[in-house]
């Protein structure tokens, strides 16, 4: 069946469109996305302003007509944590249901760790053990570890890459000042959750999902996106912690010069380093791989799941 997953995230909205069957690997058929960057709309009392409410809107109707071109069966739309946390997100789903007939599904931040990680160990079986998946948002950091297909643990932190920059990276570059509270900040909310992680044993595979860590393994030297899901890709942390400076220092649009990094992300790459690299401290992590599938496919694979059981 082709299946279209609606995801209404903090930076993108991004409708992918697959060919999907149950015990087989969702095949990418067709993408309609733009770079909304809803957090960027917040008003000082926490709402998502009106402007953002049309304009997502606007996007949600364009992708019902995009879904009935290519002959889509059905769409699963969702939401994280943009709209989860705003003040009026509640106001702003109904607003969307009324203006396109389209119910977004808001994920909890461990719902949103839980798929990814389903979507994780489907790419890497089970002959990788115990897996600890990272996964970095714009509006939040999630951690998963565990040896099945539901982890063990799974978390969800406030350290997304937009909302960090937003909230604390205001200076473009950032000033040194601003780089080592960030710093501190990513280190002591991921402190708070590592104990939950760790007692479980160090796992056999450490697997990052999301675009920043995909920017970020770029930058140091993996692959371009041209060569394919299957090609291996890593971050090493000694690569990681020798780019974090270089970053800092250049402005958004330098960043834009790097290898991978679009225009829309570049100022979020600096916050997004600063928490990869704790996490990858704080759990001794000396190189982790990025995993194509993330939480898109992990709503797929959920959905084919709960069609043959």
């Amino acid at each position: 069946m082709r299946l279209g997953v609606l995801d209404v995230g903090s930076n993108t909205v991004h409708l992918l469109v697959v060919d999907a069957h149950h015990g087989g690997a969702p095949v990418p058929a067709h993408s309609h996305k733009t770079e909304l960057k809803l957090s960027e709309y917040l008003t000082d009392d926490g709402r998502i302003g009106e402007v953002a409410i049309d304009l997502l809107s606007g996007f949600v109707k364009s992708s019902l007509d995009v879904a009935e071109d290519v002959g889509v069966t059905e769409i699963m739309a969702f939401a994280t944590s943009a709209i989860r946390e705003a003040a009026n997100g509640e106001e702003v789903i109904a607003e969307v249901a009324a203006r396109t007939g389209v119910t977004l599904e808001v994920l909890s931040g461990d719902e949103e760790a839980r798929l990814t990680f389903l979507a994780v160990r489907r790419w890497f079986g089970w002959s990788s053990g115990r897996v600890l998946v990272l996964d970095i948002g714009g509006g939040s950091l999630e951690l998963a570890i565990g040896a099945d297909e539901d982890p063990d643990v799974a978390v969800s932190v406030p350290l997304g890459a937009g909302r960090l920059t937003r909230d604390h990276l205001p200076s473009d570059p950032p000033k040194p000042a601003e780089v080592r509270a960030l710093r501190k900040l990513a280190r002591v909310e991921i402190g708070q959750v590592a104990g939950a992680i760790t007692r479980l044993g160090q796992p056999e595979l450490v697997v990052a999902s999301s675009k920043t860590f995909k920017q970020l393994a770029r930058i140091a030297g993996a692959a371009p996106s041209s060569e394919g899901f299957y090609v291996r890709r890593t971050l090493n942390r000694d690569d990681l912690r020798m780019w974090i400076p270089k970053l800092a220092e250049m402005t958004a649009q330098q960043r834009t010069a790097l290898p991978g990094v679009s225009a829309g992300r570049a100022r979020q790459l600096v916050a997004g380093a600063l928490v990869a690299e704790a996490a990858m401290d704080i759990f001794g992590i000396e190189e982790l791989i990025v995993c194509p599938w993330a939480l898109r496919e992990g709503i797929i694979l959920r959905k084919l799941d709960g069609l043959y059981e």
